[in-house]
């Protein structure tokens, strides 16, 4: 059974080859005219300059906490757990090396998808779909290699069958790489967040609202970071989220098999379940990518769908057929109201993962797409100016709150009397066993944004802007289902993870009676509204500075406004201001997810899980909340761009005062579902993953 492990790196290197034969094939597609070269070169240079600006901030930072983290464990508990460490570097590096990966992939698809669409929507579909597809297997690949492989080597160096706290020692430095992709995705998604909706709402309210220009016109000089800032969000900064989700599900599960390795009540089967279904779950991907195909004329959200559920329905059976062959015979007994977990009841915490994940996705799709009634709701406001738009944008993502966390606290009862504590973790595993497709379905949806930019500015025929905008659509409802899976997956792995963090600090019993629980509790609830603020407030002021710069150039550079021939925007000032204004405020919002846990844990183990327990209820409601209002408000803003029957029967479109006002409500939500919102998810894991790293110090202390 020991040697099933071996399958887990092996999985991670086929979807690194995968990975590299798409490359490969990408990179002998048409990368079309002299123009349209031109611009996706600036945005491919102004993306990679983001990402080398904001890996070396991050690289001393992964220094700095390395060696902390290793003289700290080395002190208080022996050189074994100075490895922690490694782990910490490793999973941060493989993080850090999936974003590069797929931001270099992406910047290279954009433009080939738009000479693509030249020819027809399905060719254009496969160049972006396969841009995406290069992101998701190298965040899955790299995830699996560097955590299978050093499973393989700490099991090599401190052992693992004989003894039980010899397994005990190596998931607990493991753990390490958990919080190395979260450290990393926190960031990511914040300092993208920040950069993104920065160059956006600039090229929103000074291009389109004040001088009446349409979408991604070249006159506007946010424009290419407009562009830069969907890859630089939506691809890096979605790619290192899905990377820490799908690791702290596998270690979440990991840890807690491990406690029953550790008493004797199971063999190491439960240990290495999870992740051997992750690797099984990158063939069930791969084999999905097969899937999707359209014709011209025909429907891409189709063909996703149909990739995305067929490699879904692959895993369900696969995963029937894993459990039997590695959990114990006769089960697991944990005794209480779960009593012996049988091969049935993983499979069923498996199945509840998945429906929970697809019900939170169709639900946020109810609340953000084009033509439902809370998105015609917001358009309708807005027939009144940006004050009432505002207001119903706000109603529409309260009210969204109410299924999804019905529909989670459902799954989180379902998945416990299926397998107890083991059952969430799994659950939140099957939600993201596929994560290689599902995040090549997220990340084609900013190639495909991209695509459509650049045939609007390289002046390509209507066809083919028509060709870019269909698949550009699809691309938006994919983004928020993926949100759903995301959110859905951040609360039980949260969970998982907390429980994993009190078996760790050895707490038999949390008393929510006691002073610093309760107290814990408060501060954990207002945690995300403080980190909320911090985002909110970085893109504000972000947001100025682009808009005085843009303000300038249209002052300034006589004829650019007007389009005169041979006058261009300065782009690469749009793209520094942008870059210099995240890598800036990035820094404190990340910190703090990350310092608060170690001085309340410290001070108090049963104050940290009421901390923990605060944090994830309130952030997974506003998670929910900022995302589903933000898409809302894009989504409404985007029905009247393309004309609008009002309540009053009429219709309104482009330069109306009702488009005016739905583009300012648009604004707003832009740092709610892009910045904050994201963001959270992370934040709520991320402070989970680090009580679970200083558990073991804890627990001496």
């Amino acid at each position: 059974m020991e040697y099933a492990a071996y399958l887990v790196p092996a999985a991670g290197v086929l979807a690194l080859i995968y990975a590299f034969i798409k490359t490969q094939w990408i990179n002998k597609q048409d990368p079309g005219d002299a123009k349209m070269q031109e611009i996706g070169l600036a945005i491919r240079e102004g993306a990679m300059a983001f990402l080398a600006t904001e890996y070396r901030v991050l690289a001393i930072f992964v220094a700095v906490v390395a060696v902390l983290l290793g003289v700290v464990n080395y002190l208080q508990i022996g050189p074994a757990a100075s490895l922690v460490s490694l782990s910490f570097v490793v999973g941060a590096g493989c993080s850090g090396l999936a974003g590069f990966i797929g931001m270099r992939v992406a910047t290279a698809a954009n433009v080939r998808t738009t000479a693509a669409a030249r020819s027809s929507l399905s060719e254009a579909l496969q160049v972006a779909f396969s841009g995406g597809a290069v992101m998701g297997m190298s965040v899955v690949g790299l995830a699996l290699l560097g955590l299978g492989g050093l499973y393989l080597f700490y099991t090599a160096i401190l052992g693992s069958g004989a003894e039980a706290d010899q397994m005990g020692r190596v998931i607990s430095v493991l753990a390490g790489f958990s919080m190395g992709a979260s450290s990393i995705a926190l960031f990511a998604r914040v300092g993208g967040g920040i950069y993104t909706k920065a160059a956006d709402v600039g090229a929103d309210l000074v291009g389109k609202v004040e001088a009446g220009l349409p979408e991604d016109d070249p006159r506007n000089p946010a424009v290419i970071a407009d562009n830069v800032g969907d890859n630089v969000g939506d691809v890096a900064g979605m790619g290192a989220d899905l990377f820490e989700s799908y690791i702290g599900a596998i270690i979440g599960a990991m840890v807690i098999g491990g406690s029953w390795y550790a008493i004797g009540t199971a063999d190491i089967g439960p240990i290495l379940l999870p992740m051997v279904l992750a690797a099984v779950g990158i063939v069930a991907s791969i084999l999905g990518t097969f899937a999707v195909r359209t014709k011209e004329g025909g429907n891409p959200q189709v063909a996703l769908n149909l990739g995305t559920f067929g490699a879904a329905g692959l895993m369900l059976v696969a995963t029937w057929f894993i459990a039997a062959w590695l959990w114990p015979e006769g089960g697991v007994d944990v005794g209480g109201t779960v009593g012996v977990i049988g091969v049935g009841g993983v499979f069923g915490a498996t199945i509840i993962g998945l429906a929970v994940g697809v019900l939170v996705g169709l639900i946020t799709e109810h609340y953000c797409a084009v033509g439902n009634g809370p998105v015609n709701s917001i358009a309708n406001q807005s027939l009144t100016g940006p004050a009432t738009n505002i207001i119903t944008g706000l109603a529409v993502g309260m009210q969204s709150t109410a299924a999804p966390v019905l529909l989670i606290s459902v799954g989180i009862v379902g998945a416990y009397w299926a397998a107890g504590l083991y059952g969430i973790a799994i659950a939140a595993l099957g939600m993201l066993s596929t994560t290689g497709i599902q995040l090549a379905v997220d990340a084609y949806g900013p190639v495909a944004d991209n695509a459509g930019g650049i045939a609007e500015m390289s002046h390509q025929a209507p066809e083919v802007r028509q060709r870019t905008d269909k698949l550009d659509a699809v691309g938006n409802t994919t983004a928020a289902i993926g949100k759903g899976f995301a959110i859905g997956s951040a609360a039980l792995t949260a969970l998982a993870l907390f429980s994993a963090y009190r078996t760790q600090a050895n707490i038999d019993v949390i008393d929510i009676t006691k002073a610093t629980t309760m107290a814990g509790l408060f501060v954990g609830g207002m945690l995300p509204f403080l980190f909320s603020s911090m985002a909110m407030k970085a893109v504000g002021e972000a947001a100025m500075e682009m808009i005085v710069e843009v303000r300038r150039q249209f002052r300034e550079i006589p004829g650019l406004r007007e389009g005169k021939e041979g006058v261009k925007a300065d782009y690469a000032r749009c793209v520094d201001i942008s870059t210099k204004a995240a890598i800036k405020r990035m820094m404190v919002p990340g910190l703090m997810a990350i310092i608060v846990p170690v001085i309340v844990g410290f001070w108090d183990p049963e104050a940290l899980a009421g901390l923990l327990a605060g944090v994830t209820v309130s952030g997974v409601c506003m998670a929910i909340f900022m995302s589903n209002a933000g898409g809302a408000w894009d989504n409404a803003k985007k029905s009247i761009e393309d004309g609008f029957r009002a309540k009053d029967g009429k219709v309104y479109g482009k330069g109306t005062d009702m488009h005016h006002a739905a583009v300012v409500g648009d604004t707003v939500g832009d740092p709610f579902k892009d910045t904050a919102g994201p963001s959270l998810n992370i934040l709520i894991k991320l402070m989970s993953v680090v009580a679970l790293v200083i558990a073991p110090l804890i627990a001496l202390s």
